[in-house]
């Protein structure tokens, strides 16, 4: 990919869905996991987890969507998470023109949204309480209003990172799912999903105060 100019559309963060330096330099990347190429290794079992993941059938995932370093020119800083929204791709920028690139399930039509924000603080096996507004249009989620314990069938999955705008929570995630083939497809209430063992590897990855590019249509980039 060659580098190219974009303007990212911000839109407001209206709807709820489920390291910035302040100067403009690099972000340094958090200490990370060594890069592993196998998928099989990737996406295999993590019993070590407190809910143990099971490995991912990797006949439900396009192998597009594995997770891989990529070549990948960005006028973004290093350690910057960029989330291709139309290409259904979430990159982390590294060095020398490269990139972890991450399959994502995004938001359905209706729940899109686009900006720049940070990753304010993220969270091991979150509680998820679902917003007013989704429990108003699912009442049957109401018994989760003070919030669903952690684990595997909890719609953050096995990680989550919290995205904020201006200091503000926009309600918005970037986060787990056991849900294999809904990588790729529009399917979330707003929030970005990957599989677990790719959120716990992002996780990993990036530090809180982490800078965050949201791309929509017309303003993507192709690695």
């Amino acid at each position: 990919m060659t580098r190219r100019s974009f303007v990212v559309t911000a839109s407001a963060f209206a709807l709820a869905g489920c390291q910035t330096t302040g100067n403009g330099n690099n972000v340094q990347l958090a200490a990370t996991p060594p890069i592993e190429t196998d998928p099989k290794k990737i996406y295999a079992a993590m019993p070590e987890e407190q809910f143990p993941i099971p490995a991912v059938n990797l006949k439900k995932l396009d192998p597009k969507f594995y997770r891989q370093v990529v070549d990948y020119s960005s006028p973004e800083p290093t350690g910057t998470i960029v989330v291709d929204t139309p290409n259904r791709y979430l990159y982390l920028t590294m060095p020398n023109d490269k990139a972890m690139r991450y399959g994502v399930g995004i938001g359905r039509a209706g729940f899109s949204w686009g900006g720049r924000a940070e990753i304010a603080w993220k969270r091991p096996w979150p509680t998820w309480t679902p917003p007013a507004e989704m429990i108003k249009r699912q009442p049957e989620l109401k018994k989760y209003a003070d919030g669903m314990e952690p684990g595997l069938h909890n719609p953050l999955g096995a990680r989550a990172l919290y995205i904020f705008e201006n200091g503000q929570d926009t309600l918005y995630r970037l986060h787990g799912t056991p849900e294999v083939a809904s990588i790729g497809k529009a399917v979330s209430s707003g929030c970005v999903r990957l599989i677990n063992q790719d959120i716990c590897d992002l996780y990993e990855r990036v530090p809180p105060r982490t800078r965050i590019v949201v791309l929509q249509k017309g303003n993507s980039l192709v690695g």
